[in-house]
């Protein structure tokens, strides 16, 4: 199905966007500057445990996106913040390049299985602010402070 056929069209468009906002900010920092700690604190995070971060929540969505095509969904009862602490410890040790080619193939994936889902429902609405465009605003304003700040700490 193409893209735009899926009642998710507005919505895809606006996560593609938000992704791309991302994308465009941290593609700002050098890999040595996307290492570095500071992004959040306690714990800390650097630029490459926030796309970490995003791309197991994009991976998780895909996979709940999948049973609910498939009738085995279970509800998104889960417990947030231990998700979070058990993907970033995950992906605690991972060089950069394997966080970013996780992070696009699980929203690559994510985007694939959102245009099969059936017609529009709670749940799947769920995942998709969970995982997607509210997500992505959850992080926008911290990571341009953040990027800001690496750029004024390069040598001029």
């Amino acid at each position: 199905m193409d893209v735009t056929e899926t009642p998710y069209a507005p919505d895809l468009d606006a996560e593609e966007r938000g992704w791309y906002e991302i994308v465009s900010l941290v593609r700002r920092c050098s890999l040595e500057e996307r290492m570095v700690p500071g992004y959040y604190g306690d714990p800390d995070w650097s630029l490459r445990d926030l796309v970490g971060h995003l791309g197991t929540w994009l991976a998780e969505a895909a996979s709940q996106f999948e049973r609910l095509i498939g009738g085995t969904y279970e509800g998104h009862d889960v417990d947030i913040d231990a998700l979070n602490a058990s993907f970033l410890e995950a992906l605690h040790d991972q060089p950069w390049d394997v966080c970013w080619s996780q992070a696009n193939a699980a929203r690559t994936r994510m985007r694939q299985a959102w245009t099969l889902l059936p017609a529009p429902n709670d749940e799947a609405a769920w995942w998709i602010r969970k995982s997607g465009v509210d997500h992505y605003a959850e992080h926008i304003d911290r990571l341009a402070e953040w990027v800001d700040d690496l750029e004024a700490r390069r040598p001029h």
